[in-house]
């Protein structure tokens, strides 16, 4: 039986705004963040010690990161090669070039030729010797249309179709991948996309008109016995048979509030030929915590705000506080104060927003199923617009003679 960790969307250098900069290291404490929950990824891969470690892209917030941030990621990966653990790194779409050609950030891997490391920036198949037998991994790094068709291919085509033709070309050259596998030797397909059956959260806006949803059906073939996926940052299983075990371990940290609710952490995979167990491992991540509360209806909206803050356990998070009110009561909100009670979270954002532009009363249509009188109507509307109070009777005195003149003509005609 052979061990595997299974880690994805490691995004290392996200989020530096919710952090702040440790004045011991010069290093933003978000950066320490992601450092600190991926040596505990490590941690664990030594301490079983596991056979394989497979990556599912998206190592960084984009190809080209700072040498600090390339350098806070290297230092753990280092420590697999230290335990003489083989492992595959494979490309996201955050870690290709902006033309979507090769992986950018994780080349230098490959151009190093650091021990039992592959990079997996191209569709293969890598025949792994491990301590406890051979694997067989497939790669297959996030692709866009330009990968797999030119230009004029798509030219005349509608997106349904595009999208169609692009499912076929990468099915053909998938069944190439997979007539060259040996049966009798487990597999894994480790693979950065956007499966059709996932639950999305912010991934939906990563890469809009770059990449394509593929069929889970196209991933769930009796070759794999275990379907490693990255890119989407929630944890999930795509397939409710588990036969093979489609999974997306989802990111190790949490990259902004969209993630808020989400648990953090890896998989624990043991693998043979025919059958694949897995466990979801949740790491201890920094908590990020809203506080929302409208204020706009209360005669003491600070007690109110400072009740709302009272009930969170915000010591050490990432907080936002978002609080609604009229813009009459913003003399009534002592910031000093609120700054004060959010000082223990690690960081903090305050938003007020005014009520009035968060929304307004419901208006009467006016179209021609709709009985109201016009008049009415713009009673209604300048009754709801205290910018135009001054010169409402002005304004209705103006529609009344316009209804009026409209009349006589009417009559005339």
């Amino acid at each position: 039986m052979i061990k595997i960790l299974h880690l994805s969307d490691i995004h290392m250098g996200s989020g530096f705004s919710h952090g702040q900069i440790n004045p011991e290291t010069g290093l933003n404490t978000r950066l320490e963040d992601f450092a600190a929950t991926l040596s505990k990824c490590m941690d664990r891969a030594i301490s079983e010690p596991v056979d394989l470690v497979i990556f599912g892209g998206d190592a960084f917030p984009d190809s080209t990161p700072p040498p600090f941030v390339k350098e806070a990621f290297a230092r753990q990966f280092s420590r697999l090669v230290d335990a003489q653990i083989p492992t595959v790194l494979l490309v996201g779409n955050h870690d290709q070039h902006s033309q979507g050609q090769g992986g950018a950030s994780l080349g230098i891997y490959r151009t190093l030729g650091i021990p039992k490391f592959i990079v997996g920036d191209r569709l293969d198949t890598h025949l792994i010797q491990t301590r406890s037998g051979p694997v067989q991994v497939v790669t297959l790094p996030w692709l866009t249309r330009s990968t797999l068709m030119t230009r004029s291919e798509t030219e005349s085509l509608s997106m349904g179709d595009v999208n169609q033709l692009l499912t076929e070309k990468l099915t053909i050259a998938m069944e190439g991948e997979i007539r060259r596998l040996n049966p009798e030797i487990p597999t894994v397909l480790l693979a950065h996309l956007m499966a059709d059956k996932a639950s999305l959260g912010a991934e939906r806006f990563l890469a809009v008109g770059k990449g394509f949803n593929i069929p889970v059906s196209m991933l769930t073939r009796p070759c794999f016995d275990y379907v490693a996926l990255g890119h989407v940052h929630k944890h999930q299983n795509l397939n409710a048979s588990n036969n093979p075990p489609v999974i997306y371990p989802g990111s190790i940290e949490r990259v902004d509030f969209s993630e808020e609710k989400e648990d953090k952490g890896f998989v624990l995979v043991n693998l043979e030929r025919g059958k694949a167990e897995w466990e979801f491992c949740t790491l201890p991540v920094r908590v990020f915590q809203t506080i929302k509360v409208n204020v706009s209806e209360s005669e003491n909206p600070q007690a109110e705000l400072v009740k709302a803050i009272g009930k969170k356990e915000i010591q050490d998070a990432v907080v936002r506080l978002i609080y609604q009110l009229r813009s009459e009561q913003l003399d009534l909100i002592d910031n000093a104060e609120l700054h004060a009670l959010l000082g223990e979270a690690h960081s903090y954002t305050i938003q007020p927003e005014l009520v009035s532009q968060l929304a307004r009363p419901r208006l009467p249509e006016l179209n021609a199923n709709n009985s109201i009188e016009p008049l009415e109507a713009l009673k209604t509307y300048l009754a709801s617009r205290d910018d135009l109070k001054d010169v409402a009777e002005s304004m209705l005195e103006a529609a009344q003679g316009l209804l009026g003149e409209k009349q006589e003509v009417l009559v005339e005609f």
